[in-house]
């Protein structure tokens, strides 16, 4: 619940994403993916100007907005919500989710600063922190109550889509600073975890009973409850909602969501592999959802390039070649994972596949070859660890099979089933926490735990998570190459499109070469495995994340509407 852990990749699912934390721009939710062009609607932010060299954005922030709980919505608030995740990194310079957009040289954002912010607060700033926060040395600066600039290190024609989720997401740091403050960069203040922090939507959360039931309501104060039906038809994300309130039960196990559904205690609940056969044995009851081709939700295997053997390039090139991809598909996935070569996907079709390569294939005489190239004996291999999560439906049956296609060249794997939280642990951290001790994140694993989503709608995203050297979470197989890292340079940099994927095809042939992954594919069903189920007899439709990924795994509770 606490929405301060949004800067490295939490809350995980992101209970209130829209619904009742909403972010400056949002993206449209009617079209699915517009190929390569994702459109961008006003959220908080009621339009924005982009300066002619593509680097200073400024948002208009619309008028008269409140949280729920009474403070006004301004440029402060999201000025100091910006910093404060800048300040919970530790001042890293790629704070926004890895993107390295930002020249922080001049930022001198800490506990003074907090300070300053605690004593003026952000409803009526004091001139002296009003002075702080229109300073435009900074890369983000408030130059009056109603605007909030940022100002790019370099053009990055992608920049609104870095803000549709996670960091995106607006909340009231006023209520923050009335309550403790952000914590420090080792201990985020955990005093949100129940009693969460107001946001602008048009829910509110009214009720949290730990690892029982979340109770949201509607807000009585919403900006946008008068909105036309012309409006919210055109940016759903903007709907006031259709129900006073929403009860969330936790069902943590698989058998007790369905029978939820199938009894009628429960009108919308995720499904997995478990009772998937169900669900789609009775059609005429249960409805689900269904990711478009340009979904970046991904499936695969990262090769650890930090130890032994998995060091070693034609090690992992066997191991991609030893897998059996269609096998995995009809067996966990019914089909429905579409082959990819990462670490782009569909979405961005300019920039997808520059060296037309044909995704990994299942050859096992390619496999023993590789071995024999590498001059190994794998007699001598240590047993490659697999830890797995243990809330993941599908991950212990998939890892089986790969256990088993390794078995066939002679690799032995232990699989390991941990708790999610001890998963998370030595999996869930940036690339140079990794770096510390790579032999603590295994030989294999799955990407991030079950299946890997996009932080937000660029390019970039996906090669900043998997194979650059700034990446926030994601990067398990611990994976940096120059030539590689030279594309995402490109990506946040440079907006000329052929110069960037002239860099970025050669960065594709590295990975493909140096094998860190061993992609699985696109997926199909929203967790790879099953997907969001509903009752037809009582719902209409509802739209999930933005970023049509399963970030999310929960649809945005306003835009659920009845039969």
């Amino acid at each position: 619940m606490n929405q301060l852990e949004a800067w490295e990749d939490s809350p995980y699912p992101d209970v209130g994403m829209y619904s009742v934390y909403q972010p400056l721009v949002t993206a449209n939710l009617t079209s699915d993916f517009i190929q390569g062009s994702i459109q961008f609607l006003p959220g908080l932010a009621q339009n924005w100007t982009v300066s002619a060299n593509g680097t200073t954005y400024v948002f208009n922030l619309q008028p008269k907005v409140t949280f729920s709980n009474g403070d006004p919505f301004n440029s402060y608030e999201v000025w100091a919500e910006m910093y404060g995740f800048y300040y919970l990194t530790d001042n890293a310079s790629t704070w926004l989710n890895g993107f390295p957009i930002f020249n922080m040289s001049n930022v001198d954002f800490g506990p003074a600063t907090i300070s300053l912010l605690n004593q003026s607060g952000l409803n009526s700033p004091s001139p002296q922190a009003i002075a702080l926060m229109s300073n435009e040395s900074w890369p983000i600066y408030a130059p009056n109550p109603n605007q909030i600039v940022f100002r790019l290190s370099n053009p990055f024609v992608w920049f609104p889509g870095t803000l549709v989720s996670t960091v995106g997401l607006i909340f009231d740091v006023n209520f923050v600073l009335k309550n403790g403050g952000f914590g420090t960069p080792t201990s985020i203040n955990t005093f949100f975890n129940q009693n969460p922090i107001p946001g602008t939507g048009p829910y509110m959360f009214t009720q949290v009973a730990e690892n029982e039931f979340i109770k949201l309501s509607q807000n009585p104060t919403y900006w946008g409850k008068s909105l036309s039906q012309a409006t919210i038809a055109a940016n759903p994300a903007l709907d006031p909602g259709h129900v006073p309130n929403v009860l969330i039960n936790n069902r943590p196990d698989d058998i007790s969501r369905y029978t939820d559904l199938s009894t009628g205690a429960a009108d919308i609940s995720p499904v997995f592999q478990t009772n998937w056969n169900l669900v789609t044995a009775n059609p005429n009851k249960f409805g689900y959802t269904v990711l478009p081709p340009e979904s970046g939700l991904t499936l695969g295997l990262a090769l650890n390039t930090q130890i032994y053997p998995t060091n070693i390039t034609l090690v992992r090139q066997a191991i991609v070649h030893a897998i059996n991809y269609s096998d995995i598909d009809s067996t966990i996935f019914y089909g429905q994972v579409s082959p990819w070569v990462g670490p782009e996907y569909p979405a961005w079709p300019q920039f997808y596949d520059l060296g037309n390569f044909a995704p990994y294939q299942y050859n096992v005489t390619l496999a023993e070859a590789d071995l024999t190239a590498a001059k190994v004996n794998v007699s001598n291999f240590p047993t490659l660890t697999f830890p797995i999560d243990e809330n993941c439906g599908f991950c212990t049956a998939s890892s089986e099979i790969v256990q088993s296609d390794l078995a066939a060249i002679g690799i032995n794997v232990n699989l390991v089933v941990m708790t999610g939280s001890n998963w998370c642990a030595i999996l869930c951290n940036g690339y140079s926490t990794e770096m510390q001790d790579p032999s603590q994140v295994g030989s294999i694993s799955q990407l991030a735990g079950i299946v890997a989503a996009p932080l937000g709608l660029t390019p970039a995203d996906y090669w900043i998570d998997f194979v650059s050297n700034t990446s926030p979470i994601d990067n398990q197989a611990i994976y940096y190459n120059p030539t590689v890292q030279s594309c995402v340079n490109e990506l946040t940099s440079n907006e000329n499109i052929s110069q960037i994927q002239s860099i970025c095809a050669k960065a594709q042939a590295q990975i493909y070469s140096d094998a860190p992954y061993a992609w699985w594919g696109v997926g199909g069903l929203w967790y790879g495995a099953g997907s969001m189920v509903y009752l037809k007899s009582v719902i209409k439709s509802f739209y999930l994340d933005p970023t049509w990924t399963g970030y999310d795994q929960l649809p945005l509770f306003n835009t659920v509407t009845f039969v």
